[in-house]
């Protein structure tokens, strides 16, 4: 049966028993296709054996070219992003976006290009900020919005981000209330809150966007077209990035296809300089230690001018490691700073 609306998913951290909790809730007759992301990477995955024995919804892992049907759930398979066509499911092993394959941005973005409002996304819980800019574009081309309840998740971040995203014009619900949330906005008209002038526009751009991301390396004129360059490089390989124009939520792309909103960027920038610093201190340390080795010999040579010179290089050595895990432990108070 063709679907009546077009239902997509995300979850990351504790998304799995939600999800379960989620599959029990739906339907058997729910005239909608489900889509569903999964922040599992390369791990092989059960998921849809569970959610198919969760409730009377059959759940399996994608196909590329599937023809998609109403009442069934639809699982990204591990390490591929999973894309909506028109009437159709697609998977690609294109770049991570927000450090992830599959990620709920690339699912959301061409679902609201391929559906516009016929889509209803759904951000669960996780960290971070996968989704957000999926599911303002959603948003924008008229579509549902709905999102767990940050304050009963685990992770609370991504929920919290989707939010934030579409200025809380989102169904918040519980997870036990979920299915039913789902159930209504898959029964209701399509939304009618946007321009319509508004949505074509937030639909050209979601489509443009979604252009460039299918396509994978791209030139750094085609992105021009769709960004501006920036002085920010790619946590994940270190090229250029450029932020997208006009996007709300803000968000980066580089040409070789790795993509960011602003928490995953700000995680990405974090962690490198904490590695950054981890090689710089393990140099400080090999300095320290080789001082002290210096120093040594030249108590035992009795050489005393040497040892002066010696004692001094330790004590700048040991200011210097000091210094070092100072930087550490303020790098490691900023990682904790939630978004």
């Amino acid at each position: 049966m063709e679907p009546l609306k077009i239902v997509v998913i995300a979850a990351s951290r504790d998304g799995f028993s939600a999800l379960r909790t989620l599959a029990a809730g739906l339907p058997g007759d729910l005239p909608a296709a489900v889509c569903v992301v999964l922040h599992i990477g390369r791990h092989k995955s059960t998921l849809p054996e569970l959610m198919s024995r969760s409730g009377p919804l059959p759940a399996a892992h994608a196909a590329d070219g599937e023809v998609m049907q109403a009442g069934r759930i639809y699982v990204a398979p591990p390490d591929r992003h999973l894309i909506v066509e028109k009437g159709r499911l697609r998977l690609s092993d294109g770049a991570a976006e927000n450090f992830s394959r599959p990620a709920a941005d690339p699912l959301f973005r061409s679902a609201a290009m391929a559906y516009g409002s016929k889509v209803v996304g759904v951000v669960l819980s996780g960290d971070l900020d996968d989704g957000s800019a999926g599911l303002a574009a959603i948003r924008a081309c008229g579509g549902a919005c709905l999102v767990q309840d940050p304050q009963e998740c685990e992770a609370s971040s991504m929920p919290a981000a989707a939010l934030r995203a579409v200025d809380g014009a989102a169904t918040v619900a519980g997870i036990q209330d979920m299915a039913a949330a789902i159930g209504d906005a898959v029964r209701a008209a399509p939304l009618a809150t946007l321009a319509k002038e508004r949505a074509m526009k937030a639909g050209s751009q979601t489509e443009e966007e979604a252009r460039v991301a299918a396509r994978g390396f791209v030139s750094p004129e085609e992105l021009d077209n769709v960004g501006e360059r920036t002085a920010l490089t790619c946590p994940e390989c270190g090229g250029t990035l450029w932020q997208i124009k006009n996007a709300r939520p803000r968000r980066y792309r580089c040409h070789t296809g790795h993509a960011f909103s602003e928490m995953s960027l700000e995680e990405g920038i974090v962690s490198h300089v904490e590695r950054a610093l981890w090689t710089a201190a393990r140099s400080v340390r090999e300095h320290l230690v080789y001082a002290r080795e210096r120093k040594d010999w030249a108590q035992r040579s009795g050489d005393s001018d040497f040892l002066v010179v010696e004692s001094a290089r330790v004590a700048r050595a040991q200011e210097l490691e000091a210094i070092m895990l100072e930087a550490l432990r303020a790098v490691a108070r900023t990682s904790g700073v939630s978004g």
